[in-house]
């Protein structure tokens, strides 16, 4: 099982920290965007006729500010050209202020069974100054939208002035207004964004200030009956994102759009950031790809350590054994004694304990040097 994901490039505004490929002054070109979205997916159907999908992905971006029938025609292009397993998991990512009941009735119309929801913060002045379009009136009002669907909200931690009263409040709303996912995560300051500025003078928490936010929302989410099955996401029982769960289990994925990243056969290849040479690439019938690496030997270990350790299960032994071809708690005999404070091992695998996941890369680090 492989998965499919779909970069949507286009936005209202740009918010404060994002670092990803959008364009806020181009949704003018969504319909040209897509159409060559499309004629990538169809050069892509022979070389990967062999494969089977579970997961559809629509990433940004705000895919919810485009019109909704590209999006519809969207799903229908990745039925036609691949091998689309029938109770595939087909997500799509939604900004609040973007929502409206039409677009919701034609997602569900065209297949798509979970939605995931920019929610950040429940605190209109921290949406305000992360440079967000919408408020939480506006999430209440998708939400409600969403009744009765898989659904999941995105928290963000580490924000300005953010208490842990504020990052449990966020995660109450989510909780009671019907998400069975959340994903938790740090704000990440990126050089070039207007919010490393505040990072630059200082007005962002600390890291050990950010970890106790983290222990607050984890402590929430835990009695509100989430289970954390990696260190920035929580489900309510059999809730999980497939797509992601492949991802962190080093599964292959094939990847359209601008920015679009794909690894499939053991090589990892991007497509360009530049929304202009992507319209160039594809409509002269060649690829977007800008960068390509085969991921073999010592690369392909550790890139199996680094994403096992970040889940709740951690490395299955057995399965390591069979991929390298030796037992991981004998080669690795040192660095698991010297982090056996931070450790546990069943016999079947070995992960990293609870109460360490939110420092997982500090501990990990230790198995590449």
């Amino acid at each position: 099982m492989a998965g499919i994901y779909v970069h949507i490039p286009f936005c209202k505004s740009k918010c404060r920290y994002c670092d990803f490929a959008s364009f806020p002054d181009k949704l003018c070109y969504a319909e040209s965007y897509m159409a060559c979205v499309y004629r990538e997916m169809a050069k892509r159907k022979d070389e990967l006729k062999n494969y089977k999908f579970n997961t559809l992905y629509i990433g940004g971006g705000t895919p919810s500010v485009i019109d909704e029938n590209y999006i519809a025609m969207l799903v229908a292009a990745a039925k036609k050209n691949f091998n689309l397993a029938e109770d595939a998991e087909i997500t799509i990512e939604m900004n609040p202020g973007t929502v409206s009941e039409q677009k919701i009735k034609t997602y569900k119309k065209c297949g798509i069974n979970r939605f995931s929801v920019g929610l950040q913060t429940a605190i209109d002045s921290q949406l305000y100054d992360l440079g967000r379009i919408h408020t939480l009136n506006d999430f209440v009002t998708c939400a409600k939208l969403l009744k009765g669907e898989n659904f999941s909200a995105d928290i963000m931690i580490g924000l300005k002035g953010q208490t842990a009263e504020d990052v449990q409040k966020s995660i109450e709303v989510a909780a009671a207004f019907g998400a069975s996912h959340i994903s938790m995560y740090a704000l990440t300051p990126e050089d070039g964004t207007p919010i490393y500025t505040d990072y630059l003078n200082g007005e962002l928490p600390d890291g050990d200030e950010v970890a106790a936010l983290y222990e607050a929302g984890y402590k929430k989410l835990k009695s509100l009956g989430f289970t954390r099955y990696e260190v920035s996401n929580f489900c309510k029982e059999g809730k999980e994102s497939r797509h992601n769960l492949n991802y962190w289990k080093r599964g292959e994925y094939i990847g359209f759009g601008v920015s679009a990243s794909s690894f499939i056969n053991g090589v990892r290849f991007t497509n360009t950031f530049d929304l202009d040479e992507y319209f160039k690439c594809i409509l002269s019938d060649s690829f977007a790809v800008i960068d390509s690496e085969k991921i073999e030997g010592e690369a392909r270990e550790e890139e199996y350590i680094m994403l096992a350790l970040r889940t709740s299960a951690g490395i299955d032994l057995e399965n390591y054994k069979k991929l390298f071809g030796c037992d991981f708690t004998k080669k690795y005999a040192n660095t698991i004694k010297k982090l056996k404070d931070s450790l546990e091992t069943d016999g079947k695998a070995l992960k990293i304990k609870d109460e360490y996941l939110f420092v997982q890369n500090s501990i990990i680090i230790e198995f590449f040097n």
